[in-house]
């Protein structure tokens, strides 16, 4: 792991962005796939099981039966026809999920898995392989990859549902969305930096649609600085964070768009902790983060880690 490679990753988004909304424009990657589908399982580790989490809920607000599962689980779902398996991995070879896949191997369904490693040992085993065609991340952490997974989900959710959209329209302005806060950093990143910097780690909160942002900036921030950091969907918050507002100097990153956000920032006014808000501006919130497109759900989705991978990735400079 390099902290200067690991920004130069993150430089490489929007770029890597575009390249895969041009693969998608030129052909349907799960064309592949099965006519008939009954339910489809996800199974990932870290990052990846975080984007397939929000992949499992849309599809059943879609009506489709999905589920997220741990790879590290002892079991799920057993292998049975109609089912569609897909391991997530973005260097193909993560033992959890191999050992996991090794279960529906050979049998009735579907084996289809995404990763950014089509010769690895995990597209041996898959009857149809996804390549995420995020590049190298010389920085060795999944943020690329992370973010091409979401993107590669929402078009399995085109391929389930019969939804029509132009997904590669919609990468492109969370490339741009990408792009400015790039171009921009030297007027938010400094001061998010301050306000981040406690005593006692970084909180992340995000809706249930996008418990991955949460979830991914929290890594983000163990993985590169070695910060203690912890992720919370918003509506819970008031059930499981609430306290830790009271006993500690509470920091937290809020991505917004939640019907409970103002539930938390009740708590939050009251006790006078410090929330930077990503993508909309919170009342009474410390500071707000914005970038383009930042009112559409879906490129806050693909863009609203990216705030704290640069800020991980300054404070594992600064180390």
């Amino acid at each position: 792991m390099n902290s200067e490679l690991y920004l130069s990753d993150l430089e490489r988004k929007p770029a890597a962005l575009r390249d895969l909304a041009g693969a998608l424009r030129a052909e349907d990657p799960f064309r592949e796939l099965p006519e008939t589908i009954d339910r489809v399982l996800f199974l990932g580790m870290g990052s990846s099981r975080y984007a397939a989490g929000v992949a499992a809920l849309r599809l059943r607000a879609a009506g489709v039966n999905a589920h997220a599962e741990y790879a590290s689980a002892a079991a799920s779902f057993p292998p049975a026809p109609g089912t569609l398996v897909v391991p997530i991995s973005a260097t193909g070879s993560s033992r959890e999920t191999l050992d996991a896949v090794a279960r529906y191997t050979g049998g009735p369904g579907c084996l289809a898995a995404l990763t950014n490693r089509p010769g690895s040992p995990l597209a041996e085993a898959a009857d149809v392989v996804i390549d995420m065609r995020a590049g190298e991340e010389r920085g060795g952490v999944a943020c690329r990859t992370f973010q091409h997974t979401l993107a590669l989900l929402l078009a399995l959710e085109c391929r389930l549902t019969g939804r029509e959209r132009d997904l590669p329209a919609l990468l492109g302005r969370a490339a741009d969305a990408s792009a400015d806060l790039l171009d921009r950093r030297d007027e938010w990143l400094p001061p998010a930096m301050e306000l981040l910097d406690g005593p006692h780690g970084v909180y992340t909160i995000a809706p249930a649609e996008r418990l991955s942002s949460a979830e991914q900036s929290a890594l983000m921030f163990r993985e590169g600085p070695r910060r203690p950091a912890d992720a919370c969907e918003s509506g819970d918050w008031s059930h499981v964070d609430v306290y830790l507002t009271k006993t500690l100097d509470y920091r937290a990153l809020l991505f917004p768009g939640s019907r409970y956000d103002e539930q938390a920032l009740d708590w939050v006014r009251e006790r006078g902790s410090t929330v930077i808000s990503v993508g909309g501006e919170v009342k009474d919130a410390t500071a707000a983060i914005r970038y383009r497109h930042d009112d559409d759900p879906e490129v806050a989705l693909l863009t609203e880690t990216l705030v704290a991978e640069l800020v991980a990735a300054s404070w594992w400079s600064e180390q």
